[in-house]
């Protein structure tokens, strides 16, 4: 264990009712790492994290996190009622947040000027970049994203992702982030682990992608996607998925392509 680990999941078992959920699961996050777990429906993704949040106890195994740890957790979605309207920042300042500090989380999520916006009128990528913002404010040694491109358009995603590398390169940051596909991710991650209720297969996003577990788990669609994003994704999007700088290169002058596939 180095001094750098923040969480470490360590042949961690998993079973309810008699079916096997995670089966002799292990992974590591350290800081200034980002981590992707990917998998398909019913893969154990869910019950992963909930391992790394202490909200489940493994049958088997064990689960260390760095003492004093704090986490921030982001949600897929959040679900709002038009009947209890509140503004961006009066959501994020419910936990007890400063209006100081809630206003310098909006400006590094990229809403700066969106505070009085009501929460129920944002748009999906505007959500989600609410909702890291909540995250943030805990000040985190590690961030627990769960599908964080949830609602939000092909294009946005990419900004999302974007977002989230950045924020790690500022706070020097551990981050485990839960996908269900490869491709959107592969460019602002340092370790992949492929899960379906075990590991098939983990290392560097390429590695992972040429990984024959991985081709029998997803199939040849989403190895293709991952060679397109490697060799054209050469360019940055803003919050609404517009390109706002692209590089005088060879590929970066080929067709914009953000379905990758």
């Amino acid at each position: 264990m180095t001094e750098e680990t923040l969480l470490e999941v360590d042949n961690a078992s998993v079973a309810f009712a008699g079916r096997t959920v995670l089966d002799q699961v292990s992974l590591r996050v350290r800081r200034g790492e980002i981590v992707t777990v990917i998998g398909p429906n019913g893969a154990g993704k869910t019950t992963l994290i909930k391992l790394a949040l202490a909200l489940q106890i493994p049958a088997r195994g064990r689960v260390w996190r760095r003492p004093g740890l704090r986490v921030g957790y982001m949600p897929q979605r959040l679900h709002t009622s038009a009947a209890l309207p509140l503004t961006v920042e009066r959501f994020l300042r419910l936990g007890g947040a400063s209006r100081a500090a809630v206003v310098e989380a909006l400006v590094e999520v990229g809403l700066p000027e969106r505070g009085a916006l009501p929460l129920q009128s944002a748009s999906g990528g505007e959500l989600q970049r609410v909702l890291l913002a909540q995250a943030l404010l805990r000040t985190p040694d590690l961030l627990v994203l769960d599908e964080p491109v949830q609602g939000v358009d092909l294009a946005g995603q990419t900004a999302m992702y974007e977002l989230i590398a950045e924020v790690r390169n500022r706070h020097r940051c551990g981050v485990l982030m839960i996908s269900h596909d490869l491709h959107w991710v592969m460019a602002k991650t340092d370790h992949v682990v492929c899960l379906n209720q075990h590991v098939c297969c983990e290392g560097h996003p390429e590695q992972v992608g040429n990984d024959p577990a991985y081709r029998a788990l997803f199939g040849d669609r989403f190895v293709r996607n991952v060679a397109l994003y490697q060799h054209h994704h050469d360019h940055r999007h803003d919050l609404h998925g517009d390109v706002v700088c692209q590089h005088d290169t060879p590929a970066a002058t080929a067709p914009k392509d953000d379905n990758h596939g």
